[in-house]
């Protein structure tokens, strides 16, 4: 099982607070969301990534 750094993928320390969480992960779900990239399975697949990163920093 591969270790992801969930901080690393949404670009934040690690003592970042939940504003600056919920702001990386807003800036970067803009950027890589499907319907702005369609066709890109790369990007498709870094949203997913960054939802998994939100979803596990979100609630401390």
């Amino acid at each position: 099982m591969e270790f992801k750094d969930y901080y690393k993928i949404l670009g934040v320390p690690r003592d970042a607070d939940e504003k600056t969480i919920k702001a990386a992960y807003r800036r970067l779900a803009r950027k890589y969301h499907p319907d702005v990239n369609k066709g890109d399975p790369k990007a498709e697949e870094k949203f997913k990534e960054i939802n998994e990163a939100y979803e596990v920093l979100k609630d401390p």
